[in-house]
């Protein structure tokens, strides 16, 4: 019999008597492609379920015919997508590729399954049209797929690949799942961070209402305004000059000093109310252990006027005490006196007993709690160099937005629910039609950092293979997120959006109205903002290729030579988010809506997505590392690259040979 894998990376195989034999299939093309290309989820995802389930089988019928088999068993995960085969042709069920041998039965899932097991059987929703004809077909598709929250976002999600089948089938994937189960767990309170037994509950500080916030049953509402209140004194005090350097000067620069949710969250947040932050301090951040991202921040500073921020929840974050160490000793240079820290160093930290160490006072340390992870902590008092830099009153609506996007999170139904919609557009993309990246496109320079805070929110968040019960995911999880400003990235990779060969996801943004009007620069902004949405979305035909480049004086074998080459495919997805003028209120609900997204494609896929084991190992083994490279011993403890490695540095520094050279 041949077997033939329909699923992601089961690639192809001819079994015979329990042994599996490679089997190739060049020689089978369709569509200027392999046979074995369009079994997964790239070619369902071109092709729409009716057409891809039609040449499957034609494909299996000339494959059996070819080797004379006596019956073709399909299996994977799109098999589900037969629901009568011809005879000759079988149903098979395999267990992790080809581990442990071939088995195949008449079984559509395994018995017990978590919900999100069963993911890739939602292909079967799969538009069998391309958007264009989608979009022709329903002149009230936009309309209709597109959510609005408080006036502020608009957010048009009508260039998916989806229908109203397919919008049906994932909320009731939500349903199954428990998303709102695990939503109204989180906001009770209830410690849904398993692995670290801690709530998650960011959201309170934020809470903008009266009602009260509980973790382990008691209210957090007072200790979270205490902390407001300290972060607004200690602004206002540094922004309208009451507090002075040792010198008695005014303090016109600050440096945080941080990494992580401790630097990426606050330094997006800072550049993206850069229009806001005229009168304040200019704000500085220092994340890299690398020596030379402090030397170069520290250049044209002056001890006297620099305020340094150290940011680390135990005050023993290894980047960020070297870098703030480091710091103090450049300030000590100049300062001399140690009793001239207190002016110019503030901790945010839990870890009082270090933080005096250090030399910085209890009453300069701003609190926060373990049940605010670091990606979710912009919000806290990590958000002080925000507020130092655009002013207390601008953080406090920052709050606001994040606030409002929370309960319209907490109280819309699913299908209304914008952030529940972006979620399982994601994991539609991901766990389902394969797409492997998702892009975030601002059209908005305030926006440039955006795509790497979302790295982190996204990547650290469901970048995982576990499942809460320990158990292995059976689908994709987390895809990588990238990112550039427009129109910059329509310069770079955008070739490979509307005409390579993967499937990306796009999320658009765009503010109706710029802080900066000069010419006509943000009309072309908006314009090529919305082009490319529409030519991703409808691409260009052969026909319309044909009768350009006929116009243009083509003729004959030169007219087809070219041809192919400016044919876009398009059908390739996109969700557009438009708000009036970027600003502190949009930024929180923008943010507060991606973070919601990511907890609800977490719930789809049972995931905890508020740990992050996977960061340890790189920490512990640098530790070693670090006392390798400190011994003049040779090292031999390791593989033998890493070995190699580090003997070649430590020979190099010993007698400065052995090494590349510097040029």
């Amino acid at each position: 019999m041949l077997f033939l894998g329909l699923g992601s990376g089961l690639g192809t195989a001819l079994v015979d008597e329990g042994t599996i034999v490679a089997l190739e299939l060049a020689h089978l093309p369709f569509k200027d492609q392999t046979f074995e290309d369009l079994l997964g989820q790239r070619g369902l995802a071109a092709l729409g379920a009716d057409r891809w389930r039609a040449i499957v089988l034609e494909g299996a019928e000339l494959l059996r015919a070819a080797v004379a088999a006596e019956y073709i068993v399909l299996g994977g995960g799109n098999v589900r997508l037969f629901e009568q085969l011809p005879d000759g042709i079988r149903r098979g069920h395999n267990d992790k590729a080809f581990e442990g041998g071939f088995r195949a039965w008449d079984h559509p899932e395994p018995a017990g399954a978590h919900p999100a097991s069963g993911l890739r059987a939602l292909a079967a929703w799969a538009p069998r049209h391309t958007l264009r004809e989608l979009f022709a077909a329903d002149p009230g598709r936009a309309e209709r797929y597109t959510l609005n929250v408080g006036g502020h976002l608009q957010v048009d999600y009508s260039k998916n690949l989806i229908t109203d089948d397919v919008m049906r089938a994932l909320a009731e994937l939500a349903r199954k799942t428990g998303v709102e189960r695990l939503r109204d767990q989180m906001f009770a309170g209830e410690a849904i961070n398993t692995t670290e037994q801690r709530a998650v509950m960011h959201m309170a500080l934020r809470n903008r209402s009266a009602r009260p916030m509980l973790v382990g049953g008691r209210d957090v509402m007072p200790e979270v305004r205490a902390a407001l209140d300290h972060i607004r004194r200690f602004t206002d005090s540094v922004r309208d000059g009451a507090w002075l350097g040792y010198t008695g000067l005014r303090l016109t620069d600050v440096v945080n000093i941080g990494i992580g949710g401790s630097d990426l969250g606050p330094a997006m947040v800072t550049q993206a109310l850069a229009p806001y932050a005229r009168e304040g301090p200019r704000v500085h951040f220092v994340s890299n252990v690398d020596g030379t991202h402090l030397a170069e921040t520290l250049r044209s500073l002056h001890p006297a006027t620099t305020l340094f921020t150290v940011a680390s929840k135990t005050f023993t974050t290894q980047e960020t005490m070297t870098n703030a160490h480091s710091a103090r000793d450049w300030f000590m240079g100049h300062a001399k006196d140690p009793a001239a820290i207190a002016r110019h160093f503030v901790a945010i930290s839990t870890n009082e007993e270090a933080v005096r160490k250090f030399g910085i006072a209890a009453e300069n340390m701003f609190v926060f709690w373990n049940w605010v992870g670091g990606r979710y902590s912009l919000w806290s008092s990590i958000g002080l160099p925000i507020a130092l830099a655009a002013g207390y009153g601008h953080f406090e609506q920052l709050l606001d937005g994040a606030h409002e996007m929370d309960e319209h999170f907490r109280t819309a139904p699913i299908e209304r629910n914008l952030p529940m919609v972006l979620g399982l557009l994601g994991v539609w993309y991901t766990s389902v039609l394969g797409a492997e990246t998702h892009a975030v496109l601002p059209y908005e320079q305030y926006l440039q950092r955006l795509p790497a805070y979302l790295q982190q929110l996204e990547m650290e968040s469901n970048g995982k293979r576990i499942d809460r019960e320990g158990q292995a995911v059976d689908a994709l999880t987390a895809p990588i997120v990238w990112g550039e400003p427009g129109t910059n990235g329509q310069h770079a990779f955008f070739q490979l959006l509307h005409q390579g060969t993967r499937l990306v996801p796009c999320d658009f943004l765009a503010g109706i109205e710029s802080h900066t009007e000069i010419g006509n620069h943000h009309q072309l902004l908006l314009a090529n903002c919305f082009a490319q949405t529409e030519a991703l979305m409808r691409g260009k035909t052969e026909d319309e290729v044909r009768a350009e480049l006929t116009v243009q004086g083509l003729r004959g074998e030169a007219l087809e030579q070219l041809l192919p080459h400016k044919v876009l495919p398009g059908n390739r997805p996109s969700t557009t988010i438009l708000y009036r003028q970027l600003g502190p209120r949009t930024i929180g609900l923008l943010l507060a809506m991606y973070e919601h997204k990511v907890f609800t494609m977490g719930a789809v896929w049972n995931i905890n997505s508020f740990d992050q084991w996977g960061v340890e190992l790189g920490k512990q083994l640098a530790t070693q590392v670090a006392a390798d490279l400190a011994s003049p011993a040779a090292t031999t403890s390791h593989d033998s690259s890493t070995n190699q490695l580090i003997n070649a540095t430590k020979r190099h520094l010993l007698s400065g040979s052995g090494a590349p050279s510097k040029t």
